[in-house]
């Protein structure tokens, strides 16, 4: 009898805070992608001797939202710990971490998934710094690796989640909800493609309904929700595989080949006392007032969860559509505004025309849902509320909108001038469109007879060669009431 396995996974995702300043000195926090290596290096975040941390009172703020957005217990005191390993991008030799005191625990953060709702434990929510960054090169046949220090000490926040995923579906979901609370909360930009937020899954297999965890592996530094899905799905097939074979699962840390899609064994697993932590002798214990919490807690925002469930009962939105609109916060603003500007109109209709035409076109032409809130977007919210006015008021039809809505993008201009130099504005002259059905249907006189035969299909057709000839600005509703009329005489 062959066995059922299931996944278990857990999530580790690193933040770092959009601070100014590094977290424990004054170096500047510098745009990778952009800024000359190791261009904001001083002595403490270089590891120097003698040298002091400072801890960036920004950077416990932020942490601070996140801990209060994902519901967690904030800990009055929390302790910095050097955690001691050797790795090329580490100058000091150990990094400034929390680990048996952290700054907040026992929160959850909702996910929807296409099995419903769900809860995911969070076990604890700590500050650290982060590393610097290697790249590895070849030239003139020889390998080698450059180190970039910028990135050294830049403040992180690391989010631990249970082992409460069961898929990487459920895994994705998590990882997108948690990016936007850290978004919605403007402590991270999200950007994963700079680095930015990171995540590492842990993964292992278990018979279906067991509750024992068995021996798992970290899939380490993954920057995409691709890359996410992806490595989880193989690390479940692979490991499954081992098992069946009468293999045994290695504790190791792995990382995610996007090229070949396969895991590779980086180096084994370290345990917790295999970093040595020790309390960083040069930071005081972390003291958390409770005045602070409560002045940050009444300055929340209002989160992507709780703006879904608004959505929901304000605006009638499907769970799916509310959590399509909300996993970009400029995507939310813009539909509300779109909202303010429309309001005789469908909030479901708004919904439809920005996830569907208005989405596709950003696809196509690689736009940044950020780029929505810039003056730059030819499609600000007042304008796709003029176009769906003149949808709702009949003066243009729905194919004529999407047409509008792309020389909109294109050009920036409004629709009420696109309408207007294209002649584009619907015709609801019941007698001139009495005249184009009666014109259409004597010109096809063999289809309509066999339509009256019963080949019902052939009443869309003749619907479309209708349409075709009032150059498709009739009055759908008008034309297909005078075409029910007509035919059936």
């Amino acid at each position: 009898m062959s066995v059922e396995y299931e996944a278990v996974i857990g999530l580790e995702v690193h933040a770092e805070m959009q601070t100014d300043s590094k977290m424990f000195c004054s170096c500047r926090v510098l745009d990778n992608t952009e800024a000359q290596p190791n261009s904001a290096v001083c002595p403490v975040c270089a590891g120097m001797p003698g040298v002091l941390p400072v801890i960036n009172q920004k950077a416990i703020e932020y942490a601070l939202k996140v801990a209060l957005a994902l519901h967690c217990q904030v800990n009055r005191t929390s302790i910095f710990a050097r955690k001691n390993y050797f790795y090329p991008d580490l100058p000091k030799g150990y990094q400034i971490s929390q680990y048996e005191e952290p700054l907040a625990e026992n929160g959850h953060l909702v996910i929807h998934t296409s099995l419903g709702e769900r809860r995911i434990r969070i076990r604890r929510a700590h500050m650290e710094e982060d590393t610097g960054k290697l790249t590895h090169t070849t030239r003139d046949e020889v390998s080698y690796s450059l180190v970039n220090l910028n990135r050294a000490g830049v403040a992180l926040l690391e989010v631990v989640s249970e082992p409460d995923m069961s898929s990487s579906e459920e895994a994705r979901a998590y990882a997108a909800s948690l990016r936007a609370v850290l978004r919605c909360l403007g402590v991270n930009s999200g950007d994963m493609e700079k680095g930015v937020i990171r995540f590492e899954a842990n993964v292992s297999i278990r018979p279906q309904g067991s509750d024992e965890l068995n021996t798992r592996v970290e899939i380490k530094n993954l920057n995409s929700f691709r890359a996410l899905e992806r490595s989880i799905d193989y690390e479940i097939k692979r490991q499954t595989q081992v098992v069946e074979n009468g293999g045994k699962i290695i504790q190791e840390t792995l990382g995610w080949d996007e090229n070949r899609n396969v895991t590779y064994s980086q180096r084994s697993k370290e345990h917790a006392h295999d970093y040595r932590y020790f309390p960083e002798p040069d930071l005081p214990p972390l003291i958390v007032e409770n005045e602070w919490v409560e002045r940050l807690r009444a300055s929340m925002p209002e989160l992507p969860d709780a703006r879904a469930r608004r959505f929901q009962s304000q605006y009638g939105l499907s769970p799916y559509d509310a959590d399509v609109l909300i996993t970009e916060q400029a995507v939310a603003d813009y539909y509300e505004a779109v909202i303010a500007s429309a309001p005789k109109a469908s909030p479901k209709t708004i919904a439809n025309w920005i996830t569907g035409e208005l989405f596709a076109l950003m696809n196509r032409s690689g736009t940044n849902p950020d780029e929505m809130q810039s003056s730059a977007f030819n499609v600000p919210p007042q304008a796709l509320a003029g176009l769906i006015n003149l949808l709702t008021e009949n003066e243009i039809n729905q194919n004529t909108a999407k047409t509008v809505l792309t020389e909109m993008f294109e050009s920036g201009k409004t629709p009420g001038d696109i309408v207007i130099q294209r002649g584009l504005r619907q015709i609801s002259d019941s007698d001139l469109i009495a005249s184009l059905v009666k014109q259409v249907l004597d010109e096809n006189a063999v289809p309509v007879q066999d339509y009256l035969n019963g080949k019902d299909t052939l009443l869309n057709w003749l619907f479309g060669q209708i349409m075709r000839a009032a150059k498709g600005k009739a009055n759908p509703q008008i034309l297909r009431a005078e075409l029910d009329q007509q035919i059936d005489l």
